[in-house]
């Protein structure tokens, strides 16, 4: 009966974190670019209580005695499907069609990697520079950041193609790419990057390194739609039967907790 109480505790703990992670996804449903995680699952050492049973004629069984000790999370995975379009109007707003990640430079230097494609034109020492909106620079094809000259183009008038190139109107107003890109990479795995705030991931080994889309031919490339924002892929329907679900599995381990607590003490009532 005391391994019946580890047993219950150990599926409390899992459904807590199932309910943490749902509750995050629910939190997260109007974050742009937010991806839904999913707990996982998997069970405990089994312990042997009889290797060998026999029928009541000594004929030996084919199956064992083995009790399962429980439940843990295996792993929390993501869920990195497209998320829905949103028009904002604004030119400065990217959606990315596809599995690319826009590369972003951190204030300590190191690459990080989003689908929020909320930014803005900031001024730099050389000019303006394009940024997210808290003022992480985003970087072209090259992995370099993105500045430009602002005596030689207005932010107003530029515009970005299909393909990410910034575009600039020419003589006759015709937008014409200016020969700077904005990098979109991917991750052979993207499940293994490291989440960190504001939307944004990280490098791992298990992730592979990042696989830049302008240097990789063998990638699908992905596309960039001006004006618009990718939502959040959270679909709270979904969360909330997970949440009921999740609920009643921690009410079934609670019970089975409460049972084997009324049998341990009816046990002890017996030798009054």
């Amino acid at each position: 009966m005391v391994r019946s109480l580890w047993t219950a505790a150990t599926g409390m703990i899992a459904q807590q974190t199932n309910v943490d992670v749902i509750a995050n996804n629910l939190a997260n449903v109007n974050t742009t670019g937010y991806k839904s995680q999913t707990a996982q699952f998997k069970t405990l050492l089994y312990q042997t209580v009889q290797s060998k049973t026999t029928s009541a004629n000594g004929d030996t069984k084919p199956v064992g005695a083995q009790v399962g000790l429980g439940v843990r999370n295996a792993s929390i995975s993501t869920n990195f499907a497209q998320g829905s379009p949103t028009d904002t109007g604004l030119d400065t707003d990217f959606l990315i069609l596809g599995k690319g990640f826009f590369a972003i430079q951190g204030i300590d230097g190191e690459t990080y990697y989003t689908r929020n494609g909320a930014f803005n034109f900031t001024t730099s020492t050389n000019g303006m520079m394009l940024t997210t909106q808290e003022g992480y620079p985003v970087m072209d094809e090259n992995g370099n950041p993105i500045e430009l000259d602002s005596s030689q183009y207005q932010a107003e008038n530029l515009s970005i193609n299909a393909d990410g190139q910034i575009c600039y109107p020419d003589e006759k107003n015709n937008p014409q790419p200016i020969g700077v890109r904005i990098g979109l990479v991917q991750f052979s795995n993207p499940n293994g990057l490291e989440k960190k705030d504001e939307s944004l991931y990280k490098v791992t080994e298990a992730s592979g390194e990042a696989r830049w889309e302008s240097q990789d031919d063998s990638l699908t490339k992905s596309k960039i739609k001006q004006g618009y924002l990718e939502a959040s892929n959270v679909q709270v329907v979904d969360e909330m039967v997970n949440l009921i679900v999740a609920q009643r599995a921690y009410e079934m381990n609670s019970k089975a907790i409460t049972t084997t607590d009324e049998m341990m003490g009816q046990a002890n009532q017996l030798k009054r």
